[in-house]
């Protein structure tokens, strides 16, 4: 178990992370999310020791990580993909990991043939893609077998076969009962893979809660419906009570509507329904609606190239 207390990063006058508190929990795939510049790296760097805190604590399983007697067997980590030595083999990389924290030599075999690297075990790592770069830290995530992981960007650089393999692999992981602990930019692919959702900006945790929690406290629900009589349709709302808008595409939408409801006052009333269907923001809705305060470089709204650039070109 990961337990954050009061973290804080100051680099002169620039506050990184602001008093940060909070608890991984086991068996679940957590998401670490934040915009750009919340705090997330750096949050990271610091359980790992990487960086050391202007003040408070990070404890695994009850110990700061320095305390930590071999603690690749305790909690493995993908922060940099390329933080291997370019002259180094991936065997021979993982081999001295494995000497390093007394984990024995055939775990080196058994993590390559997992994360797919066997084939090219005796290569030179500065000859890796980002992928197969990607794929060798996760090996060495794994190589003590232990109960907390943690991933930054995990699928950067990986095909789609590899992505659906690391969305499998840590899902897997959480179910044993491990701590698995991931920061990615990738909404769609947070959305299929974690399970709870820790969400910082500025440096300031902003939500620690379950998926769905998240998402039907941060976005908007609604029943959408077209009809090919809108008139009586809107009559019959109107009789009960039921206020319903006209979008851009000329659907209907109720806030907050009870669809069983909806069709069947649509049947009492001879109101054929060519639509009916509920909406449910998505993951990335969602994070843009509770971090729009935190985002570091705000934007306008996007750029009338249209004459200027024409005249140019």
């Amino acid at each position: 178990m990961i337990e954050v207390n009061e973290l804080t990063k100051r680099y002169g006058d620039k506050l990184a992370v602001d008093h940060l508190s909070f608890t991984i929990p086991q068996g679940v795939v957590t998401g670490f999310l934040g915009p750009n510049g919340a705090g997330k790296s750096t949050t990271m760097r610091m359980m790992l020791d990487l960086d050391r805190p202007t003040s408070g604590t990070v404890r695994i399983d009850g110990k700061k990580y320095g305390q930590l007697h071999q603690p690749l067997k305790y909690i493995g980590a993908l922060l940099e993909a390329k933080a291997v030595h370019p002259g180094r083999s991936a065997y021979n990389h993982l081999l001295w990991l494995a000497a390093s924290n007394k984990i024995p030599t055939r775990r080196v075999d058994e993590v390559l043939s997992l994360v797919g690297l066997t084939a090219v075990a005796k290569k030179r790592s500065g000859g890796f893609s980002l992928g197969m770069g990607q794929r060798l830290g996760i090996a060495a995530a794994l190589l003590g077998d232990p109960r907390i992981l943690m991933f930054d960007e995990p699928v950067n650089g990986l095909d789609p076969e590899g992505i659906v393999w690391v969305r499998t692999l840590m899902k897997t992981l959480a179910t044993e009962g491990r701590t698995v602990f991931v920061s990615s930019h990738l909404m769609s692919e947070m959305a299929l893979t974690a399970e709870h959702l820790i969400v910082i900006g500025r440096g300031r945790l902003l939500a620690n809660m379950p998926m769905n929690q998240f998402i039907d406290e941060n976005s908007r629900s609604f029943v959408r419906l077209r009809t090919p009589d809108p008139e009586k349709l809107l009559d019959a709302f109107s009789g009960a009570g039921i206020t319903a808008t006209l979008d851009g595409d000329g659907a209907y939408e109720v806030e907050d509507g009870d669809m069983a409801r909806i069709g069947d006052l649509a049947a009492a009333h001879g109101v054929a329904l060519h639509e009916l269907s509920p909406q449910r923001a998505s993951l990335e809705e969602a994070f843009m609606r509770m971090t729009a305060e935190s985002v570091e470089y705000q934007t306008d709204a996007a750029p009338q190239w249209g004459s200027e650039w024409k005249k140019e070109s």
